[in-house]
């Protein structure tokens, strides 16, 4: 892993009429009432809510693991991405400053046990196998996503398969969870239910690697705010996004992606830019 210090230079600022939230998402409040019907709701609609996932307690240890990696608590760690505002500044921050400084954070979970633990936590393992039709699941991607006060910026549309080399069919499961309370106002979570079973979407370099603005435009979105500890499971083909954030509170959660153990990636991205890349297709955005 790279020691130098990483900058998200995606930060141009998007359209507001790409985020139309028009309801909230459906959910549950724990884990233990995930039934027939929850399953059902994920199958056909790409996403399930857990309200209160996590307590207080679970919340207040990863994310102080995620503010200790942040702080440099252990040096060994070298897997944070600053906003690109805050690099002609970044010297000359202090501890508080800086976090308001962070993007992402990624494959931390071997190097904090805190967030290892909730990340591997028996509740949501069981959850994960039962979305992947019962499969035991493997964790391959861990991120954490930080939305500063009024800096946080984007996430485009996308679809988190487009970012994996795993082969079409393969069930992918998201897992969003809010260490702090995510609001529409902070860059909670949109989604646009159901169209996970479109299929791959094209996607371009444009702010980022993303669904194109033309595609989402005229379209309502579902929100999904979370308290602290709620967590939000997705299909890695539903089509989602996060618009800035513009109020003066943090947003910080942690990401894990999990798919079948029995299935690997690929080792190399030609299928995956096939279906999803515009190279070599007659398209344009």
């Amino acid at each position: 892993m790279s020691t130098a210090i990483q900058f998200d230079h995606g930060s141009d600022m998007h359209a507001p009429e790409l985020y139309r939230p028009a309801e909230t998402g459906f959910g549950v409040d724990h884990f233990e009432d995930i039934g027939p019907a929850e399953i059902e709701h994920f199958n056909e609609q790409g996403y399930l809510i857990v309200r209160q996932a996590f307590d207080a307690n679970e919340v207040k240890d990863a994310l102080q693991g995620l503010v200790d990696l942040i702080m440099g608590k252990n040096p060994e760690f070298t897997g944070i991405m600053f906003e690109a505002k805050a690099q002609e500044i970044l010297s000359t921050l202090g501890q508080d400053a800086r976090q308001d400084a962070v993007r992402k954070l990624m494959f931390f979970v071997e190097y904090e046990p805190r967030l290892k633990a909730i990340s591997h936590h028996p509740k949501l393992i069981k959850a994960v196998t039962t979305l992947l039709g019962d499969r035991a699941p493997h964790l391959f991607q861990d991120m954490a996503l930080i939305k500063p006060p009024r800096l946080g910026r984007e996430k485009p549309w996308h679809q988190d398969n487009a970012y994996f080399n795993y082969p079409y069919g393969t069930p992918v499961v998201g897992v969003w969870i809010a260490l702090d309370e995510a609001t529409v106002e902070n860059g909670c979570m949109q989604l646009l239910p159901g169209q996970h079973k479109t299929g791959p979407r094209i996607h371009f370099q444009r702010r980022d690697w993303q669904i194109c603005d033309t595609e989402i435009l005229g379209q309502n979105s579902v929100a999904a705010p979370l308290k602290p500890g709620g967590l939000l499971f997705f299909s890695g083909l539903l089509p989602h996004g996060t618009p800035h954030n513009s109020s003066e509170k943090r947003r910080r959660a942690l990401q894990f992606h999990y798919a079948p153990a029995d299935v690997s990636q690929h080792p190399d991205n030609e299928e995956r830019l096939r279906l999803f890349g515009s190279e070599g297709k007659d398209v344009s955005c």
